[in-house]
């Protein structure tokens, strides 16, 4: 950023204060003066050009030009900013700012009950009766018309429960039933839902979602169900295998309530449909008799999202769906069952002129494979009875922005999070936008300090009357950097596309075996030898310089007088030169270390050696495996598995920008703060008197090939400060979450006897088992490095790990991460007694002292080797 000048004067000072955020900004150099004159005379003339309309049943807004037309780079408009925050203060800032989650609630559409619908005509007087009622005033019916008279039952969120299923008498009164809804009831015994419904000979379809009884016996209430009704074509809205007529006619408009087509009616009809929507029915097969060009020669238009398909070959489908000599407009999963291309799809089915939602002739012409304009937009999902402000923590990510403040001296490590106010958050996505928008530090008295942040919005194309304003959320990014998948953060993209990218990811990591190189005799000696009796060493590492008073070791303040080189920072051989080191010298830092100690490194380390072993939670480089990532969380949602995770950057200590969420549009929303892994969260640790606890190991490496590692007799507990919860807004509280307390919070020390000895006593375990798995999940990460990058090894290397490990509730270890040169101020400043190893106390002052004597004059001394 430029010098700052004593306040914003003319344009001139403008451009010298702004020119690298209007670089930035991508705002034309023709729009610069505009944007000045509208700053500094403050003016949001947004409302004469534009308006908000609500879409989407109320669900989401959108911005709609009123004027006549404006042209491409013609202007600039300023958009305030309504809320900007960092992300640790947001629940706070929305309990305690006045108005505050009133106004974000109404601004993301979660300030009414979106899953209320307007009453049909007759539903109102359903609500008020009962469903003995119900059911007496249809059979009334069946009496005076006869049995085929009533043939689909709706009895949806009338609590009816198993004994009143069964007192209801249903098969009995309505034999000839073709669909039953009980959605929303209290089923909870599958055995009587069985008995009740497997008495229906003619039914067709069949919905009990919403019920207790999907969360303990869904698979076998399914299974039995299928055996149980021959004719049961829809199941919970989802195709049988046994599909057929009535099923598609269903879907294509023809059979409903008061017209439910039996048997005898179905014949010809499906001769009419020319669309037809089967979206997200489980089709597993669909060359079928009765989806054929035969039994539907007009059909134009066809939806086959969400669909596996995969009993046939793509090619198969391709060749029967060119069948459909009418079949104009397709709507399929890309990549998908159908191919990996959208082009080699336009191509097989000559008669399509459009592909999900865009033009056959655009898509050939952009030569653009992967081709998807008619993603359904996520809206915000909420519960009844769901707090404002967790409504708005839910729905804030389909609206957020963010930068990162820097200046000459560092970067902000703590990235700022804001909300546009209600004209900018209209702006929805198109791959096609005609508008851009760009966030804007305003500085009028040219420093940081006096800084306004806006948002800048321009017209990249010509706009005319009635036209929507859209902007590209992802602007500048392609393919290569994942642009399908993050959209999965504001749309529904095809989810069986994600979890077959999982599944493969996850079954080649369960495939790979690691066989560990057996121990050999170690091959490092002590430095000291013949008249050698001192070793000079250089260090930046305060504690080192306090503590290391034995006479083998001396400090110096001439790194290239040193013969041991102890050092926070990385040591390149750029560094080398411009110091003066020699390869004779000894580092505490092995070559190739990064697999280890930077967060993906080390996961994909592990996964190499060892696949996916039960230490290591299943863990994603967000930069390379995001689709993996979704196709998990979608894999865990549709079997109804925990699905809370936690981001970590790369290369961040001390839990910076670290976020534990079990949202997934937050999940990729945080990639645009850095690059970060994102790891499934440990929801049931091992607690110590409720709370949170991690374990902080020293690992002790002498080298690499053959592996000597030892681990030190001092290793500490780190206890959060609250009580342990998974409650929604506790996931903002660092002190819940989080065991670092070094540098934020308030730190409990605990001496590690102590705390071992209370845990036993809580949980009745012998720390002795745990430890022994401990050891054994540590030599198995250095193993790994060993096997997978035997380049680490140097015999000038001589380095000291921290390993931070969780317990999860069973007591088996799950490791957190490796650190480089760890912070061992603790280790200093307390006396301990050491639990296994050597016993003995183990004075804080020896710390230092009995390490170099492990890494440089190979003692053995308060170290155990592994």
């Amino acid at each position: 950023m430029a010098a700052a000048v004593a306040g914003i004067l003319n344009y001139e000072d403008f451009v010298k204060v702004h020119g690298v955020l209007l670089a930035a900004s991508g705002l034309p150099l023709p729009l610069h003066r505009k944007l000045y004159q509208k700053l500094t005379a403050e003016i949001f003339d947004g409302g004469n050009y534009f308006q908000v309309d609500p879409v989407d049943g109320g669900g989401q807004r959108r911005l709609v030009l009123m004027a006549d037309v404006i042209g491409q780079h013609s202007d600039v408009f300023l958009v305030d900013h309504a809320w900007t925050f960092r992300l640790s203060d947001a629940y706070k800032q929305l309990q305690e700012i006045p108005g505050l989650v009133e106004r974000m609630a109404s601004l993301m559409c979660v300030d009414v009950d979106l899953n209320s619908e307007e009453e049909e005509p007759g539903d109102e007087d359903d609500a008020k009766i009962s469903a003995a009622e119900i059911v007496e005033r249809e059979f009334y019916r069946v009496k005076e018309e006869g049995a085929h008279s009533v043939r689909w039952l709706e009895l949806e969120d009338l609590e009816i429960d198993g004994a009143m299923l069964v007192s209801l008498d249903l098969p009995s009164k309505f034999p000839h039933l073709l669909a039953l809804s009980l959605r929303g009831n209290k089923l909870e015994n599958p055995e009587v839902v069985l008995e009740v419904v497997a008495q229906f000979k003619y039914l067709k379809a069949l919905w009990v979602n919403y019920n207790p009884v999907l969360k303990t016996s869904v698979n076998y209430l399914e299974d039995r169900i299928l055996e149980s009704c021959p004719e049961l074509e829809i199941y919970n809205s989802q195709f049988t295998p046994k599909y057929g007529e009535w099923a598609l006619g269903f879907c294509g408009g023809l059979f409903e309530k008061d017209n439910p087509g039996g048997s005898d009616e179905i014949d010809h009809q499906l001769q009419r449909i020319t669309s037809l929507d089967l979206s997200n029915r489980r089709i597993r097969n669909l060359i079928t008799k009765a989806f054929s060009p035969i039994e539907m020669p007009v059909l134009s238009h066809l939806n086959l999202r969400g669909n596996p398909l995969d009993e046939k070959s793509g090619s198969k489908l391709l060749k029967y769906l060119r069948g459909f000599i009418n079949l104009t407009t397709l709507e399929v999963d890309i990549p998908g069952p159908l191919g990996e291309s959208a082009i080699d799809i336009i191509e097989a089915l000559p008669t399509l002129s459009e592909l999900n939602g865009v033009s056959t002739s655009k898509i050939l012409e952009s030569e653009k494979n992967i081709v998807d304009s008619m993603l359904k937009s996520r809206l915000p999902e909420f519960n009844d009875g769901e707090s404002l402000i967790d409504r708005v923590i839910n729905a804030m990510w389909l609206y957020l922005m963010t930068y990162r403040l820097a200046d000459e001296e560092k970067i902000d490590e703590t990235s700022v999070w804001y909300v546009m106010d209600e004209l900018g958050s209209a702006l929805r996505h198109s791959d096609e936008a005609n508008f851009r928008v760009a966030p804007f530090l305003y500085m009028p008295e040219g420093n940081l300090e006096s800084a306004v942040s806006y948002s800048i919005l321009w017209p990249t194309k010509n706009v005319q009357r009635g036209d929507e304003c859209t902007r590209d959320y992802l602007f500048g990014i392609g393919e290569e950097r994942q642009r399908s998948a993050r959209l999965t953060a504001w749309f529904h993209t095809p989810q069986n596309y994600f979890i077959r990218e999982y599944e493969k990811f996850h079954t080649e990591l369960l495939s790979r075996r690691f066989s560990p190189v057996l121990a050999k005799a170690s091959a490092t000696n002590s430095l000291l030898h013949g008249d050698r009796n001192v070793l000079q060493v250089y260090t930046d590492v305060p504690q080192v310089e306090e503590f290391l008073t034995r006479p083998e070791f001396a400090i110096t303040s001439e790194p290239k007088d040193a013969d041991i080189i102890w050092t926070s920072v990385q040591i390149d051989d750029e560094m080398k030169k411009a110091v003066g080191l020699n390869d004779q010298q000894y580092i505490n830092q092995f070559p190739f270390e990064a697999c280890i100690v930077m967060k993906h490194h080390l996961a994909e380390t592990v996964q190499k050696a060892h696949g996916a072993p039960q230490w290591l939670q299943p863990t994603y480089n967000l930069e390379t495996h995001l689709t993996q990532l979704i196709g998990d969380c979608c894999t865990r949602q549709r079997d109804g598995i925990d699905n809370l995770w936690i981001l970590k950057p790369w290369n961040m200590a001390r839990t910076i920008d670290t976020t534990v969420t079990q949202n997934l549009s937050a999940i990729i929303r945080l990639m645009e703060t850095g690059p970060k892994i994102c790891q499934k969260y440990i929801e049931h640790p091992a607690l110590f008197k409720g709370r949170k606890f991690d374990l902080r190991y020293i690992v002790l490496v002498r080298s690499i090939n053959p592996l000597e590692i030892l681990l030190s007799d001092v290793f500490w507990v780190r206890l959060a400060n609250n009580t342990y919860s998974l409650e929604k807004h506790s996931f903002f509280e660092y002190e819940t979450h989080f065991t670092v307390m070094n540098y934020r919070g308030r730190l409990n020390h605990m001496n590690t006897p102590e705390f071992v000895k209370e845990f036993e006593q809580e949980h009745n375990v012998k720390w002795l088992d745990i430890h022994l798995r401990v050891k054994q999940m540590i030599r198995s990460v250095f193993e790994a490095a060993a096997a997978v990058h035997p380049e680490m090894h140097s015999p000038t290397s001589r380095a000291m790990y921290g390993v931070d490990v969780m317990l999860d509730s069973h007591y088996q270890p799950k490791l957190l991460e490796v650190t480089y040169c760890p912070d061992c101020a603790r280790a200093c400043n307390y006396d301990t007694e050491a639990i296994f190893g050597g016993r003995g106390v183990v004075k804080g002052s020896d710390f230092y002292n009995f390490v170099f004597g492990c890494l440089f004059l190979n003692e053995n001394t308060h170290v155990s080797p592994m």
